[in-house]
């Protein structure tokens, strides 16, 4: 079995074409360690085969134990609906991961969809370093999502699950035809859980996603929208992961949290919006 380096290395071989510098935007090859652009900008795979392309520390708010907790309550099936849905919409010729985290959505898709190409990026490191414990041969590394370190044209899907967005970016990774699949919570998303951490705090207990679908729309005139709306019977050994899995609970008071830890929630709603928007030219 190939180490995750060696494996890595192989990617890009393949695909060294659909990347580009994120320093000063030139084509790249590979290299004996990695990748290299013509101006002799050098990107190296990691030991657990990811790459860095970030140009400058960037922190995130998301650490280990989040990531390692939502991958348990994606892998548990709270979202089959979602890649189901997801499954059946996607070009599986060339897939890029916008914010991917730990890599659980991308994986099952590629278990459950014949994904050629897969790509997954995120910005926190801790996430990248998880993802490369998926069981599937997608290429996963750190990015910046104003400065992608991609080729023109190098997708066919987008997939933009729960992250944030530049359109700009987008436009120009996405080849002609390609689409864009944003997924966005819908107002009574983890409404149970919103509830539980702020019982006095209606401004709290609320969502809204009208300002994330109004920005899509500007990006894609004409695009296609469903939403999916369900409720999840969480399994026993998952109810505390649902407590750390998103930051709602980073406002919550300790005294909260310790109540839903003595008697987690035992089922949950997942409603969402997933958006489609196709690149006509």
């Amino acid at each position: 079995m190939l180490k995750k380096i060696d494996r890595a290395k192989l990617f890009l071989q393949r695909e060294a074409a659909r990347f580009r510098c994120p320093h000063c935007h030139e084509c790249m090859k590979t290299s004996e360690s990695g990748l290299v652009c013509q101006n002799g900008h050098r990107y190296d795979v990691s030991k657990k085969g990811t790459m860095h392309f970030l140009m400058r520390p960037i922190v995130s708010d998301y650490d280990q134990q989040l990531f390692e907790a939502r991958g348990r309550m994606i892998r548990c099936g709270m979202y089959q609906p979602l890649l189901t849905y997801l499954t059946q919409k996607l070009d599986q010729t060339a897939v890029l991961d916008i914010g991917c985290g730990e890599g659980s959505f991308l994986s099952l898709l590629t278990q459950q969809a014949d994904i050629q190409v897969g790509i997954g990026f995120d910005i926190a490191k801790e996430g990248v370093n998880l993802a490369t414990n998926q069981a599937s041969d997608t290429f996963w590394c750190t990015a910046d999502l104003t400065n992608l370190p991609f080729a023109d044209h190098s997708f066919t899907t987008l997939l933009n699950i729960f992250s944030p967005s530049n359109y700009q970016e987008f436009d120009r990774v996405l080849q002609t035809g390609g689409q864009l699949i944003k997924v966005v919570p819908g107002a009574d998303y983890l409404k149970e859980l919103r509830r539980a951490f702020y019982p006095e705090d209606q401004k709290k207990q609320q969502y809204s996603n009208e300002r994330v679908v109004e920005k899509f729309s500007e990006a894609f005139q004409t695009y296609e929208k469903q939403q999916l709306t369900y409720i999840f019977e969480i399994p026993k050994a998952q109810q505390l992961d649902l407590l750390e899995m998103s930051p709602l609970e980073w406002g919550a008071s300790s005294e909260r949290k310790k109540a839903l830890m003595n008697q987690p929630l035992t089922q949950i709603t997942v409603d969402l919006e997933i958006l489609i928007g196709k690149k006509s030219k």
